[in-house]
């Protein structure tokens, strides 16, 4: 690595070193020996309302420095845990966005609700603290389902929401679509259930603070996927103090998949009590509080139709579903389910005509936000699913009717039904790449073989694409140094591999060896722009950002150059680190010239966050009939993911993807009580994670249609794999299954489901 890279070039992570040797700067371990331990006192409740909360014994235990409740909070005025992006109903109204306060005012709305933060020297001391603490409730009733929910005469979890409806969501031609179906030589037609789902990275969520008196100043860090978002949230719309009067600071992340990126109370509450404490404090959640206290995902009920031809070819889709958003409206929640699904329904495939309707509905639980995927993986299953059971209700093969109905080449930029533009792919040779690749020729001798020794085997195709999202306040700092480079971004890597993606494209634009480049991330006191990263957005944000702040490095040297070297700025060329006087041997190195004169270069994020990176699928299964066991044997990605930057950490994010989805669409669940509201799967006795002997070896490719909404042709592909390896999975297995009569299973397809199918 010790000479410029170029685009395209696979290097091992920079950052590996540090994590594998134990040199990590994750927030619990950074955190000073004296600072004061927190613990959140959190409703046992689904419902309730809070009669009363009796501190005094609490407050006398020993080592307590504060207990503070709702009635603090309320006293200093702080504020509401806004969403910032926003659905409306066909009228045009907002979404229904009740307050969601740090400490929840007279009555609890999950298993969860903070109702009381203990300050104390040590956690044991917080622990006991809390024993002693008294809090009165009055049981209400709970509804945990969004059908629960919906149904007349329900309780209410916010009094001043009729019905538990958060929004009538509907997007795409209502009169056009019934058109389509009203024409069909076909209708195929499908109801799924997408159970609720918890990421369990590796870091649980984690915050400790510091105060300076002199300057007034409180200092969070914090596990996080971008700190400017939440800072920005926390001085004006909660805390009400200025920008100049909190810092927050995210250093290394052990996972986030999307439930890092909203705004949190606990930092809010440790920020607020350190300056009224006027002493640091730190907290980290153990794996049960994770489970109660960050956002969950995909908790979706959805019936979805295809309508066909008599040819076979698509008309239309229509789905109606049911979302359910928890008790409260989190960061992006509104678009999650919705718009996820609109970006994403249409598929691969040229389909005419599109509505979706959805009714949203506030329940007792935790609230949903985005996790990898957004509200992609459900759609996808739900419309992939709905292509093998129309290919089988129409006597066709699953193969050729996607093949039937696959966008072209010539087809992009293809405008959806959906409302949204697909940017660039090449869907028929991503299919048939795919297909060669997994060798479906060789498929039915396979599946012979597996019958002969009792099993059952299927094969299941997954065409898919996500659609990149993101905030793009991005204004990148490069500062050339004597000895280095050191950039500023405002996206955060949990895990990615920022710090060698970054530097790579530095070095390409700048022929740097990546060695003398510094990636600085997550300080608002130091990076004032910054979206974060989600939306698998952050190679095109930053790395299109950085490579135009490069050009401006360049400029800017060049001018510098013709003055150290007596000039004029256009005799100077700048190639292989340094600026030389065209047709001449003099020259000046880049750091050369910085060691001179200080310089550097910026940029604001000049194109569009919007790619439509697209994959297929191809996954095979064994099933054993006796036990319902799935093994998943073979599965085959080939993915479009345009311009690559660095090919190993791009198979890095196509394993993870795949294992996630796979994970979700074979054991993961969140299981509420539907009478109590109680979580059944809040640990991982509970909560099922997929294993090293649940996955097989993975072979993955790509091919390469660079996207015309950035200059670099870049697509995001994190959230990809995760998007269509449900999808490939249940189709393998409802391909064993069909024969023996089963139809359909939902996620996720556990080995007793199975069985419970195959033994009605």
């Amino acid at each position: 690595m010790n000479a410029p890279l170029k685009l395209g070039q696979s290097i091992a992570r920079r950052e590996d070193r540090r994590f594998l040797t134990g040199a990590g700067r994750y927030t619990d371990d950074t955190a000073p020996d004296g600072a004061l331990a927190v613990l959140f006192v959190r409703s046992p409740h689904a419902h309730a309302r809070i009669a009363g909360i009796d501190k005094e014994a609490g407050l006398a235990s020993p080592g307590v420095a504060a207990i503070y409740t709702a009635q603090d909070t309320a006293a200093d005025k702080l504020g509401h845990l806004p969403a910032i992006s926003e659905i409306k109903d066909e009228a045009g109204n907002r979404h229904r966005e009740p307050p969601h306060l740090p400490m929840p005012i007279g009555k609890v709305r999950h298993v969860g609700d903070i109702v009381a933060m203990i300050v104390a020297n040590t956690l044991d001391q917080a622990r006991d603290a809390a024993d002693m603490l008294v809090v009165e409730y009055e049981e209400l009733p709970a509804v945990v389902t969004a059908a629960q929910a919906l149904r007349a005469g329900a309780a209410l979890v916010h009094d001043d929401v009729p019905g538990n409806l958060m929004c009538r969501w509907g997007k795409g031609d209502a009169a056009a679509t019934e058109a389509a179906f009203a024409k069909a030589a076909h209708v195929a037609k499908l109801s799924i259930r997408s159970p609720r789902q918890i990421v369990h990275y590796m870091e649980t969520r984690a915050a400790w603070s510091a105060y300076d008196a002199a300057s007034d100043l409180v200092t969070v860090t914090f596990g996080s996927q971008g700190v400017q978002i939440p800072h920005r949230l926390m001085c004006e719309r909660v805390l009400n103090v200025g920008k100049d009067k909190l810092r927050l600071v995210t250093e290394d992340v052990g996972g986030g998949f999307g439930p890092k990126y909203p705004i949190y109370a606990e930092p809010v509450l440790i920020a607020w009590a350190t300056r009224k404490l006027g002493r640091g404090l730190r907290w980290a959640a153990d794996r049960a509080e994770l489970a109660l206290a960050d956002s969950h995902s995909r908790d979706l009920v959805a019936t979805g139709e295809l309508a066909l031809d008599a040819a076979g070819k698509f008309l239309g889709v229509r789905v109606k579903a049911e979302a359910n958003y928890g008790a409260y409206v989190s960061m992006f929640a509104p678009t999650i389910a919705t718009t996820g699904m609109a970006k994403v329904i249409s598929g691969l495939y040229r389909i005419p005509a599109i509505r979706l309707d959805f009714d949203c509905a506030f329940t007792n639980t935790v609230p949903v936000d985005a996790i990898r995927g957004a509200g992609k993986p459900e759609a996808l299953f739900l419309l992939e699913r709905l292509v093998d059971i129309a290919a089988h209700e129409t006597g066709r093969s699953p193969i050729e009717l996607r093949r039937l109905n696959l966008l072209q080449l010539g087809d992009m930029p293809y405008a959806a039904a959906s409302g949204y533009t697909y940017d660039a792919a090449d869907c028929p040779r991503l299919f048939e790449t795919a297909l060669s690749q997994a060798d479906v020729a060789g498929f039915e001798a396979r599946r012979a073989a597996s019958e002969a020794a009792g099993k059952r085997r299927g094969l299941g195709l997954s065409c898919h694409l996500h659609g990149t999202g993101g905030i793009a306040d991005e204004h990148v700092v490069v500062k050339v140094e004597p000895d280095r480079l050191v950039a500023r971004v405002g996206t955060q890597s949990q895990g990615q591999g920022h710090e060698t993606i970054f530097a790579q494209m530095l070095s390409a634009a700048l022929g740097v060896p990546v060695e003398r480049i510094e990636i600085h991330q997550g300080d608002t006191r130091s990076i004032q722009h910054g979206g974060g990263t989600g939306g698998s957005s952050s190679t095109i944000i930053s790395g299109t950002t950085l490579t135009r702040a490069a050009d401006v490095v360049i400029q800017r040297g060049r001018d510098l150059a013709a003055e150290r070297l007596e000039t004029a700025p256009a005799d100077i060329a700048y190639r292989d680190g340094a600026f030389e006087v065209v047709g001449t041997d003099r020259r000046v190195g880049l750091f050369e010239l910085a060691a001179w004169k200080a310089f550097g270069g910026d940029a604001v994020f000049a194109d569009k966050i919007e790619s439509f990176p697209t994959g297929v699928m191809v996954c095979e299964v064994e099933i054993d009939t006796d036990t319902g066991v799935t093994r998943i044997d073979r599965f085959t990605a080939v993915a479009d993911t345009g311009v690559v930057v660095n090919p190993r950490l791009l198979a890095g994010q196509m394993h993870g993807g795949i294992v996630h989805g796979l994970g979700n669409a074979l054991m993961e669940e969140a299981v509420y009580d539907e009478e109590t509201g109680q979580l059944l799967s809040g640990t991982l006795m509970d909560y099922a994670l997929p294993r090293a002997d649940d996955v097989p070896g993975l072979q993955v490719d790509t091919i390469a249609t660079p996207s015309p909404n950035n200059f670099l042709g870049l697509k995001g592909i994190g959230e990809l794999p995760t998007n269509g390896a449900p999808a490939a999975l249940g189709n393998a297995i409802l391909d064993a299954l069909r024969p023996l009569g089963v139809h359909h299973l939902d996620m996720p397809i556990t080995a007793h489901k199975v069985w419970k199918a195959l033994n009605r």
